[in-house]
């Protein structure tokens, strides 16, 4: 199979030829027919998430389906259309794992990261961490729900369910979840980085009742906010936007250090905290969520071959919505 592999941080992506994987106990074998290109490749590609396994075929939004069954596997047939998210497995009998925090798990394995993913023609993956795609979404709209849509989904929930929602960073994951937010009666305000007219004019197509630049105070308090760009700036930014009680989530896997700021922004009993990874019960929520909507994903396919290419575009800033790999 063509496979994308990482053989050193901070270096472009090779494309190889690698054997087929054998898919183990309760593992499935899946050929990929597309991978959603996250921001935490970026930085798994850059070297900001230290310690990947290496080599290392990125990619955690993978889309295909079931070829070949490992032994043990139940509740997946060949043929099924399955998804493959970052959280690749975990221990399941740790306190977190045993109170629906598994994906605090210390022996958590991640797709992409610890388990070679999806920018392969074919990938194997832990049965009882896929998930069913839901009808009416093609392969490359159904991508970046498996991320993007994950996490914002459950950046949201950590949100609180006030009215009045900021979002800093408007991307794959923002362009989601002001679908989902607006569907739930919130108003979005979408802060986007100086001089970038293009994201405030796709924030405004998502339905952002009001757009400014990153450091710009909204017209109203909001009620919480939600940091999707990995810019440490931004909390302390966060915090003098959101009202007393409100919460501010960094919704990133990495950011810049956060400068020092005074007392009195967090005063007040707002609150601010960190979103880690996602749990199967978010999965399955937001999947069954998201044809009611229903969410639509704004996408830019690129071919396996061209990831480096994909990945630039991102670290550039330059893509809009989402942007997935296809195979051939």
């Amino acid at each position: 199979m063509r496979a994308m592999v990482l053989t050193e941080q901070g270096k472009p992506l090779e494309l190889r030829e690698l054997p087929i994987p054998v898919p183990g106990e309760g593992e499935v074998l899946v050929r990929v027919s597309a991978c959603g290109i996250c921001r935490t490749d970026l930085h798994v590609v850059d070297g900001d998430l230290a310690e990947p396994k290496l080599p290392l075929v990125p990619g955690h939004q993978v889309v295909g389906r079931v070829e070949a069954l490992g032994g043990g596997v139940s509740g997946i047939a060949t043929g099924d259309r399955v998804g493959v998210p970052w959280l690749a497995s975990t221990c399941g009998c740790c306190d977190h794992c045993r109170s629906r925090e598994e994906n605090l798990c210390s022996e958590a394995r991640f797709t992409g990261y610890s388990v070679d993913g999806g920018f392969a023609e074919y990938t194997v993956a832990d049965h009882r961490y896929c998930f069913p795609i839901p009808e009416g979404y093609p392969d490359l709209q159904a991508a970046p729900l498996l991320c993007a849509g994950l996490i914002g989904y459950r950046s949201l929930t950590m949100a609180g369910e006030g009215k009045r929602l900021g979002l800093y960073g408007f991307g794959a994951a923002a362009h989601i979840v002001t679908q989902v937010a607006r569907y739930q009666g919130r108003e979005v305000y979408a802060f986007v980085r100086s001089g970038d007219e293009a994201a405030k004019e796709f924030a405004r197509e998502m339905g952002a009742v009001w757009v400014g630049e990153s450091g710009a105070l909204p017209p109203v308090p909001l009620d919480g906010a939600i940091i999707f760009a990995p810019a440490g700036e931004l909390v302390p930014a966060a915090l003098g936007a959101v009202r007393p009680g409100g919460v501010v989530v960094c919704g990133g896997i990495s950011m810049s250090d956060i400068p020092s700021f005074p007392y009195e922004l967090l005063w007040g009993e707002r609150t601010l905290r960190s979103v880690a990874n996602l749990t199967r019960r978010d999965g399955l929520e937001f999947l069954a969520l998201a044809p009611r909507v229903p969410v639509r994903t704004e996408v830019t396919g690129f071919p396996l071959e061209k990831a480096n290419e994909a990945l630039n575009q991102l670290r550039s800033g330059a893509a809009r919505g989402a942007l997935v790999l296809t195979m051939a």
